[in-house]
């Protein structure tokens, strides 16, 4: 059983101990994150993609023209880090970026012939990666619908709070 020192320098269990590394869901998201990516990677390796590429590909085999804007919102990624993505891509000639004629300050993301083409290779991704994992898919769900439920409460903590003692300044 794993204990930890309380201030007074006494051990609690860590079933006892909110600042225990075990108990922590930061921790277990950056976890999880960083193993099952290892899950993905031999996956894509073959299909020339990193696991955010894909995720830009899987975006676009979604719908596709996207502003660059879009693409940003969809993936809930900044611009400094996507474009180096896009630009990566395109260098594959799995997509194409072109200004659009009604707004020349805004690009427009389209898959090629070659990226429409990889969506078929793609489509066997998610039942290796369930394989990979052995874990049922029904579990997986609702696990991807937890995270969805966190990842909303995390947004909803994160925005700014009306404080009354502001306005009252």
């Amino acid at each position: 059983m794993s204990t930890s020192a309380d201030p007074a320098g006494t051990h609690l269990p860590a079933a006892e101990d909110p600042l225990a590394l075990e108990r922590q869901v930061c921790f277990a998201l950056v976890v999880a994150a960083r193993s099952v990516l290892s899950v993905y990677r031999p996956v894509l390796e073959p299909m020339g993609l990193t696991h955010p590429q894909y995720l830009v590909m899987l975006a676009l085999w979604g719908r596709e023209p996207m502003s660059v804007r879009e693409l940003s919102e969809a993936l809930q990624l900044d611009a400094p880090t996507l474009s180096p993505l896009l630009k990566r891509l395109e260098a594959a000639g799995l997509l194409e970026r072109r200004r659009l004629p009604e707004d020349q300050r805004s690009l427009a993301v389209s898959l090629t012939g070659a990226g429409r083409a990889l969506r078929a290779r793609a489509e066997r991704v998610p039942a290796q990666v369930v394989e990979r994992l052995g874990v049922d898919v029904h579990e997986l769900e609702a696990l991807r619908d937890g995270l969805s439920r966190v990842i909303a409460a995390a947004r909803t903590a994160a925005e700014p709070q009306d404080d009354p003692q502001v306005r009252a300044g």
